[in-house]
């Protein structure tokens, strides 16, 4: 796990620019005796800036990166002549990014566009130049303004994956193999609990050069939103996926009660995940007859359902079709 280039949550520390001092200049020039205030202004220290990049896929590069400083305005000079503003800082991170205050807790804000940016620490103000400050009365100031001190922040980073399609199962349940089955994915597959040990994404292709980007969540375990098992670490994934995909296998002794334990984990983790769209895959039927299968419809709660092999392919079309159709409706929801 811990060589996994998979990094989901990082911890920062950020110090913006300070800002350049005002300049207390006066003209001195040739045959000038008594020149009045020139001095210019100081230069915005530079920001700390949050920008989102469709292209990322993982905090990774941040990892190596925990102390990011922006540059000091500069100082001000004769002739009103302003100082530079410092150089701001662009930290780009994958959208679904929520970026809170490490100290407090507090949210900040959360990038879910490409190209969209945040200020996560502003730049101090640069100070004003004595030119300022002139008045009738005092027409030859010698001061001006200190630029603002820097701003210090630590923050913490968390990713929660952006997926059309979100997995929801306990481990072992199939989820790997369909994602692997069904899209360019390569997720690590084995006959034992906990193979997932981070999210997967893939992209399924579908009917007339359509697609939809599912995501493998590591597998979840009876008490998982109190922190027990795996999933209570990967339980925000899935609350950044248009529709839950519940997928329990053709074996399972009691498949009503297997959706009642991960529906009831999702709930007391955030309650608002019910409302989501939801469809229930049972997995590995290779050997399933009708007959059985009409057994099985009669024990399945009152959701859409598909049967499915992801070894033999039989029922993986209409599985498809099923999505589809629940995206339509789900984005026709937003929409």
């Amino acid at each position: 796990m811990a060589s996994s280039n998979f990094v989901d949550y990082v911890k920062i520390f950020c110090r913006s620019g300070k800002g350049g001092a005002g300049s207390a200049h006066l003209r001195r020039e040739k045959f000038v005796q008594m020149g009045g205030p020139d001095g210019g202004d100081g230069g915005r220290g530079g920001h700390i800036i949050v920008k989102g990049n469709r292209n990322l896929w993982t905090l990774l590069h941040l990892k190596y990166e925990r102390h990011i400083f922006a540059g000091n305005g500069g100082n001000g000079s004769k002739q009103k002549s302003f100082g530079a503003d410092g150089e701001d800082k662009v930290i780009e991170v994958p959208l679904g990014t929520v970026i809170k205050d490490a100290d407090t807790g507090h949210f900040l804000f959360e990038i879910t566009e490409d190209g969209e940016e945040q200020i996560l620490v502003k730049g101090g103000r640069g100070g004003l130049g004595n030119w300022h400050f002139r008045t009738a009365t005092h027409q030859t100031p010698r001061f001006a303004q200190p630029g603002e001190a820097a701003v210090e922040l630590s923050a913490v980073l968390e990713l929660k994956i952006l997926a059309d399609v979100g997995l929801v199962g306990f481990p072992n349940a199939g989820k790997s193999t369909l994602l692997a089955s069904i899209s360019a994915a390569k997720p690590e597959i084995a006959d034992y609990p906990f193979t997932t040990l981070v999210p997967n994404l893939g992209i399924v292709s579908y009917r007339n050069n359509r697609s939809f980007v599912m995501a493998d969540i590591p597998g979840i375990i009876e008490g998982a939103s109190k922190g027990k098992g795996l999933g209570l670490r990967f339980l925000r994934h899935i609350e950044r996926n248009s529709i839950l995909l519940f997928l329990i296998p053709s074996d399972s002794k009691d498949i009503k009660e297997d959706y009642r334990i991960l529906l009831n984990e999702l709930k007391e983790y955030n309650p608002e995940l019910l409302d989501k769209r939801r469809l229930l895959g049972i997995s590995k039927c290779d050997m399933l007859d009708d007959e059985l299968i009409l057994e099985i419809q009669d024990q399945l709660p009152d959701i859409p359902s598909v049967f499915f092999s992801s070894v033999s392919g039989n029922g993986i079309t209409n599985l498809k079709d099923i999505i589809w159709k629940e995206l339509e409706v789900s984005n026709n929801n937003i929409l």
